[in-house]
């Protein structure tokens, strides 16, 4: 009976049982990977380099572009540098020569990280890449990486490491349609493999995690990630002691040159076909390799008249002006998207006059400042969030404000340091923030940036359908008002057309369809959802009317229907924005200044014959035009508001727009100007000197500069007047 187990004891296993079931399972585990092993043969290469073309068609059905033509030629190792072969190294597998072809732990990592909802990682070595690119698809399942851990054990025996490595670089894709590293440096140094640096290598490198991305002559947005990834995989070869730190210090980033796109997307058509593989991939429709590979049929949401209508209205009004012989209008650039605001469908895009001579998307590029089209975004925060001035007065179209040039901003009654210039330095004195808004003043919509609160106005702006990691649009006190951000024309279209729609916002689109072999893929849900209350955007509308009716972006009558919008312009009038919509479409236009040859944004005085490009110039124009011809024979509405309360009452009579001077951006400056306080403005008391430094952000502007600017400029304290002098030189103010 001694030997009786009891209590706990009779339900837990014994060490023999424990023992027992531990050795079944490493049997079974251990028998799994023999099978494996023996029943995975390493196939024949994939059929990759036969890729298929995508085809890509109108909304209407018709044939828009085909791409698909793989750009490959193999190379022997001896061909590609060493460095160039160890920034590859560097950036995907340093252990690659010692390690054996799987890091079973990497790959477990990788896959909790993943399952964590860490973002997906492979946790794969350069062999099972080889593997997956050379042997296997590219599709996400469990045989499949099954296959591939098996194979690339067995090739791994079979195969040397230099055979394996050659293998990868000429299997790999690297961007611009180029597979394997001789098509990469054609395509982006216009050179052969073994002429590449190591500085070009390690771009190059840098290009395989994420190819499309990292292009950034196609993104020049994402510069400062392409940059930290090419400074790991510098900085790893230094660690690895493949590179001398003194060598690696010296290396200075090697740009690459434009891409040059095939005969087939030459036009709108690369554009377009970009952006849509672009929406495929962020939306995770599908995966780039998956694209890559061809023989899908998609249907955009692009309509073929208005995409014809946009690009005729562009011609006629700005690219049929510009004379070669003027060296600023070689670096006019213009960018347009269009957006049916109760579908979310993206049904126009433009994004330069030619894909093969421009490469760069106008319409998707998030690196210019859109100025003050984002005015409307403060206003609206301000009405969503019953804002009221520094004075307890809530913020409605006829609330006062002191519009004087360069007024000190106030905030809880102390001086923020923030004061910007208006359009010439003009004053207005006390001015409704209707009329502020058609003139576009900047000491007004500084103060109501401080009012609602920068952090509440970018909540609004990102609920309106900008993105939330854009450069700029988290700027301090009430430079955020005055459109430092950069957003992309698309982003600012998804923004107006959700006015349009009273507040309520579908996600935009460009993809209808997307089928394969007569098999339809499952698009995501774009559900209608509440971004801002109707009260706010309808009387954000109501303003915006305002503006087309006699303010800054009169030129937008020429649509001939009832429509609202607002100029814009960015710090040294480095682009000119107007942003406007009917009750059954949104659209936005800039005009862009880009240096061809550097790439670097360049203002636009005198482009065109113009002393200056404003938003209710050439933009305006445009859209007008583009609007015309895109809701020609389509009925005339007019817009439906409910204003919200306080707004009720008459509407103020539209400003005179032949006294109005448009101020669409304006300059910091600092120190009291001596401005009278209007009783019932948001500022009341004389201003003192503040008692923290506040920020020095760069605010866009549209005079000209008068001398080389400088960013080391105090802000406050004893240098006032030299500050004063300094802010002038920067912003010609």
């Amino acid at each position: 009976m001694s030997g009786q187990r009891t209590g706990w004891r009779r339900v837990l296993p014994t060490w023999r049982t424990m023992l027992g079931t531990v050795l079944l399972f490493l049997l079974l585990v251990v028998g799994g990977l023999i099978a494996g092993y023996l029943l995975v043969d390493i196939p024949p290469a994939n059929s990759a380099a036969k890729a298929q073309s995508n085809v890509y068609l109108y909304s209407d059905g018709s044939e828009l572009a085909r791409d698909g033509d793989v750009n490959r030629q193999n190379v022997t190792l001896s061909q590609v540098p060493r460095s160039v072969q160890q920034a590859v190294l560097a950036a995907e597998d340093r252990d690659f020569y010692s390690e054996s072809a799987v890091d079973p732990a990497a790959m477990l990592r990788a896959a909790w990280n993943t399952v964590t909802g860490k973002g997906k990682q492979s946790g794969s070595t350069i062999t099972q890449q080889y593997v997956k690119n050379y042997y296997l698809g590219q599709e996400q399942t469990v045989t499949r990486k099954a296959k591939e851990f098996f194979i690339a054990i067995k090739l791994d025996r079979e195969v040397s490491k230099d055979n394996i490595l050659e293998g990868y670089l000429n299997s790999s894709y690297y961007g611009r349609n180029a597979y394997g590293i001789q098509a990469a440096a054609q395509a982006y140094y216009g050179r052969n493999s073994e002429q590449l640096t190591t500085a070009q290598g390690a771009y190059l490198a840098t290009l395989l995690n994420a190819p499309s991305a990292y292009d950034i002559t196609a993104h020049p947005g994402n510069r400062p990630r392409v940059l930290a990834r090419w400074n790991y995989v510098l900085d790893g070869m230094v660690k690895q002691k493949w590179l001398a730190p003194a060598e690696r210090a010296a290396m200075r980033f090697p740009m690459p040159r434009p891409a040059r796109t095939s005969p087939g997307l030459t036009g709108q058509r690369g554009y377009l076909v970009e952006a849509v593989k672009d929406y495929l991939t962020d939306h995770k429709i599908l995966g780039e390799d998956t694209l890559r590979a061809g023989g899908y049929r998609i249907t955009t949401t692009i309509s073929k008249k208005r995409q014809n209508a946009f690009v005729k209205a562009v011609n006629t009004r700005l690219m049929d002006r510009l004379d070669d012989s003027r060296k600023v209008d070689t670096y006019v650039r213009a960018g347009g998207a269009s957006i049916d605001p109760a579908s979310g469908r993206v049904v126009a895009l433009y994004g330069g006059i030619d894909y093969a001579k421009q490469y760069v998307n106008g319409a998707t590029r998030s690196d210019y400042q859109v100025g003050s089209t984002f005015k409307p975004i403060v206003f609206a925060s301000a009405v969503a969030h019953h804002s009221t001035t520094q004075d307890g007065t809530r913020i409605t179209p006829h609330t006062l404000y002191d519009g004087d040039n360069k007024r000190m901003t106030i905030s809880h009654g102390r001086p923020t340091g923030f004061a910007p210039a208006n359009e010439d330095d003009r004053s207005y004195g006390p001015i409704t923030v209707t009329e502020a808004t058609d003139k576009s003043v900047n000491a007004v919509y500084a103060q109501m940036g401080i009012d609602v609160g920068p952090g509440k106005v970018k909540d609004t702006a990102v609920d309106l359908g900008i993105p939330a990691d854009t450069p700029s649009l988290a700027s301090s006190q009430g430079a955020i008002s005055l459109g430092t951000a950069t957003p992309s024309v698309l982003d600012m279209t998804q923004v107006y057309a959700t006015l349009a729609h009273h507040g309520k916002q579908r996600p935009y689109t460009l993809v209808d369809k997307v089928s394969k072999s007569d098999e339809q893929l499952e698009l995501p849900e774009r559900p209608e959802s509440t971004a801002l209350a109707r009260d706010a955007a309808d009387t954000t509308t109501s303003i915006l009317r305002s503006v087309v009716d006699g303010g800054t972006g009169t030129a937008a009558q020429g649509a001939g229907r009832p429509a609202a919008g607002k100029t814009g312009t960015a710090e040294e009038d480095k682009a000119a924005w107007f942003a406007g919509y009917t009750p059954d479409l949104a659209t936005v236009v800039a005009v862009l200044g880009q240096n061809p040859e550097s790439a670097a944004q360049e203002p636009l005085y005198g482009a065109a014959g113009l002393p200056r490009v404003n938003g209710g110039d050439f933009p305006a124009q445009i859209w007008a035009d583009y609007t015309a011809a895109a809701l020609a024979g389509r009925p005339v509405h007019d817009f439906h508001l409910r204003l919200a309360q306080g707004a009720e009452s008459a509407s103020p009579e539209p400003s005179d727009s032949a006294s109005a001077s448009p101020s669409e951006s304006g300059a910091p400056s600092t120190g009291p100007t001596g401005s009278p306080t209007v009783p019932t403005t948001p500022t009341t008391g004389a201003p003192t000197p503040p008692t923290t430094e506040p920020p020095s952000p760069t605010v866009p502007t549209e005079t000209p500069p008068t001398s080389e600017p400088t960013d080391d400029f105090p802000t406050v304290g004893p240098q006032a007047d030299d500050l004063e002098w300094r802010m002038r030189s920067r912003w010609g103010g």
